[in-house]
């Protein structure tokens, strides 16, 4: 096989990206005790519970659609049991950051308890996702063929993630070799959607990390 499989490797790059500054921003703030104005104490809770929903949307869509295949594919040469079991643990840790999230609305500060939410999830990810790329990604390429890959794919795109999070996070981790390539496979319409999604959604980044993040 020589599939790449860049929508995978494109989704972690940008959820690693944010679990660092995410977790940075909280322990920030939290050490600060700054009492957030209410525009931006909704924004942050708003990045937050969204951050939280695509993860969500992307641990789930593993279990549900590409481990199915990867099971049928690879047979006995993939052992899902501790990316599973990680995955598990996942959604306590997201519930608990929602919970927190809700607070800083309320609140416009942001807990102590929330930070470490944060930076727990933040190494936990970390460690999940250099495991997943380092075992699931080599079994990808040698056993998934192009057009099951290209199945798996429209799959997780039909689950319905939040496309106005999901793309400017995306193209902001792409290379530019690989966004040329993008709009060389997409034409026009991808060439639109890479010139003006980014545009609010810098916005809403400027306002909860601060100008410049």
């Amino acid at each position: 096989m020589n599939n790449e499989p860049n929508g995978l490797l494109l989704a972690h790059r940008a959820m690693l990206r944010d679990l660092d500054r995410c977790a940075g921003l909280a322990a920030g703030l939290a050490r600060s005790g700054e009492r957030l104005d209410r525009k931006r104490a909704t924004a942050i809770a708003g990045y937050l519970t969204d951050f939280c929903d695509s993860i969500h949307h992307h641990h789930s869509a593993e279990d549900d659609v590409l481990w199915p295949v990867l099971e049928r594919s690879a047979g006995a040469h993939v052992d899902l049991t501790e990316l599973t079991d990680d995955h598990a643990v996942l959604d306590p840790k997201l519930a608990r950051i929602r919970s927190g999230a809700a607070a800083v609305a309320t609140n416009r500060t942001v807990p102590a308890e929330l930070a470490a939410d944060l930076a727990d999830l933040r190494d936990t990810l970390h460690e999940h996702i250099a495991d997943e790329e380092r075992t699931i990604v080599p079994l990808i390429k040698r056993y998934v063929s192009d057009d099951e890959w290209n199945r798996v794919e429209a799959a997780i795109r039909r689950r319905g993630a939040k496309m106005s999070f999901e793309v400017p996070r995306i193209l902001a981790v792409s290379t530019p070799g690989e966004l040329a390539e993008a709009r060389r496979e997409g034409g026009i319409p991808v060439a639109l959607m890479i010139k003006l999604m980014p545009l609010p959604f810098k916005r809403r980044e400027a306002l909860v990390f601060g100008a410049g993040r």
